[in-house]
């Protein structure tokens, strides 16, 4: 019963003061997946006792970590920060194909490994989800990932990284997208279950991968960046960093081409479980395909308490306008917090 009145608490809200107390068995100040988790293994007899929270600590606190960020971010992407330069070493692309359980098939992916690859060394690994329509050779084109992430590694702005770039229509009987309509709709939401239980552990079985939330980030564009958005907050237990560009309706109710009911009421924007260090939505000023969606979940999420980065491209489009200024904040802001 304890278990059970403390999710419904995180997933809704408390009966009183005492109640959200009782439940902050960290002692963390709020009541998240780690104090669910630490009851759980109370009650199996994992654990005698609850650990108390280091969230004081700057390098773990997301409203420090964020406001680091917010300090750092810019409007747009610099000039030259996607062309290849002289003397800097670039990663390489390259296209693989795992077998996923949720799909029955083998399916593509791009794993774009840092330059110098080191099976010796380990690195946190990012995962970007393309848009409606779209194939995992999109986004690792519209973002200039490979150039960009080369020249700021060059110039000691961003860890070196894994950045995975999936095909995200996940359905057992279509292999691909064939119209706008809830039923496509709701195979791209599958991509969930296909990203945790078949390419995470692929990702994390063939490639020297640091694992844990705090080494893992998502983010996306358009249907990728709403998908991004509903898997980094159900999933804050996997993710530590969260990113969406351009993010397309469908996620909380509202006006959706696709008639989508919503993947989540508007108070059920927020992380399941840990805060993740870092939430970050980009919207731009002139995108004509999904308007004033991201700033809705802007809203939504300031509305819940929720903190986060809002990043608007005021001569932003629904293209690489809004997704390469997004990319060059998103990759200088993740897998920070050692440093």
């Amino acid at each position: 019963m304890d278990l059970a009145l403390a999710r419904q608490g995180v997933s809704g809200a408390f009966s009183g003061n005492a109640a959200s107390l009782a439940a902050d068995v960290d002692q963390s100040g709020s009541v998240n997946g780690t104090d669910l988790q630490m009851i759980q293994d109370y009650l199996l007899g994992k654990i005698t006792a609850f650990s108390k929270s280091s969230a004081g600590s700057d390098e773990t606190n997301p409203t420090a970590y964020m406001e680091h960020v917010k300090n750092m971010m810019t409007e747009y992407a610099p000039a030259g920060i996607t062309e290849e330069k002289n003397g800097v070493s670039y990663g390489t692309l390259k296209k693989y194909q795992y077998y996923s359980t949720t799909r029955e098939r083998n399916v593509n992916v791009n794993v774009l490994l840092p330059a110098d690859y080191n099976e010796n060394e380990t690195y946190p690994v990012l995962y970007a989800l393309h848009g409606y329509w779209e194939t995992e050779d999109s986004l690792a084109a519209m973002s200039s990932a490979r150039t960009m992430l080369g020249n700021l590694n060059a110039n000691g702005e961003a860890e070196k990284m894994i950045v995975v770039f999936p095909y995200i229509y996940t359905s057992k009987t279509k292999e691909a997208c064939d119209g706008l309509n809830l039923e496509n709709s709701l195979n791209y939401d599958n991509f969930i279950h296909d990203l945790t239980n078949d390419l995470m552990p692929y990702i994390e079985k063939n490639f020297s991968v640091k694992t844990g939330r705090e080494n893992t980030a998502i983010t996306g564009f358009s249907m990728g960046a709403r998908e991004s958005l509903f898997i980094g907050l159900t999933r804050s237990d996997l993710f530590g960093y969260v990113g969406a560009a351009c993010p397309a309706p469908g996620l909380t109710p509202g006006t959706d081409l696709s008639m989508h009911p919503g993947q989540l009421q508007e108070n059920q924007l927020k992380p399941a479980y840990q805060m993740p260090n870092l939430i970050m939505i980009t919207g731009g000023g002139k995108d004509g395909t999904v308007g004033s969606q991201p700033s809705v979940y802007h809203n939504i999420l300031s509305a819940n308490g929720i903190e986060h980065l809002w990043h608007s491209v005021s001569d932003g489009g629904h293209d690489s306008s809004s997704v390469q200024p997004h990319f060059y904040n998103y990759l200088r802001g993740i897998f920070q917090s050692k440093k």
